[in-house]
């Protein structure tokens, strides 16, 4: 099997958030980055899975500079065959998501993974962006994967319950909570990740629809008020005229 799987980097969970240029950019300094989660620990090690079971190769693509180039070679040290990085400003989830489009459209693959979004923006932009630029059909959320070698059975979450689906590849996937367990990389995978390929490719114009405007942090939260628990006039009181939620 063929498969490329998307990766992002994205700020440490812990990082402290902040903005520059009149807010219109994120403040990257002294910020740690790690792999997208999502990315990482569902969509990257289920296409390693299918590898393992199928045989073929395991591509990593990512948008970025060359301070990206870490995050890449976790991938590799995780089990990613090649790695390729488009080298371009990540401006928008439509220009990561032309990106890739235009890296896969002619090299054949079954499936392209991503995860289901990112944890910096929450969008769950790029992967149907990705579906519809190939014209290949989109699963969103998938939990569970079993591939026969040419159709794959995907199960999707869904309120109160779990959706079953069935698809022929080529197709775009997004993977969420379930798909796979998380690797870590060993010596090994990280000493092999040193010699295996990392292409570089120019990134191609994008006709820009979205442009951000400005970024804001959300209101800071209200200081907790202690009562005391024998005290319940006082809270039923609080809870009427301050809560407004009786």
């Amino acid at each position: 099997m063929n498969l490329l799987v998307c990766i992002s980097k994205t700020p440490e969970t812990t990082a402290k958030i902040s903005f520059t240029d009149g807010d219109t950019k994120f403040n990257s300094e002294g910020v740690q980055y790690i792999m997208n989660p999502y990315d990482e620990w569902y969509a990257l090690v289920r296409a390693i899975e299918l590898k393992e079971q199928h045989g073929g190769k395991v591509v990593a693509i990512n948008v970025g500079g060359s301070d990206n180039d870490i995050i890449i070679r976790k991938a590799l040290a995780i089990g990613a065959d090649e790695a390729v990085r488009v080298n371009g400003e990540e401006s928008s989830s439509l220009f990561v998501a032309t990106q890739i489009a235009n890296y896969a459209k002619d090299k054949g693959f079954d499936i392209v993974f991503c995860g289901k979004e990112t944890i910096n923006y929450n969008g769950s932009e790029v992967g149907p962006m990705i579906a519809e630029l190939l014209d290949q059909p989109f699963v969103s959320f998938a939990s569970k994967l079993d591939h026969d070698g040419s159709a794959a059975t995907i199960e999707r979450d869904i309120e109160g319950g779990v959706e079953v689906v069935k698809v022929n590849g080529p197709f775009v996937l997004s993977a969420a909570k379930g798909l796979a367990e998380q690797r870590i990389p060993n010596m090994r995978g990280i000493m092999m990740a040193k010699r295996k390929p990392l292409e570089v490719a120019e990134a191609s114009a994008v006709d820009e629809k979205v442009i951000v405007k400005s970024y804001s942090l959300p209101a800071g939260k209200s200081a907790v008020k202690m009562l005391d628990p024998e005290n319940m006039d006082e809270l039923v009181r609080l809870l009427h005229e301050e809560a407004k939620v009786i």
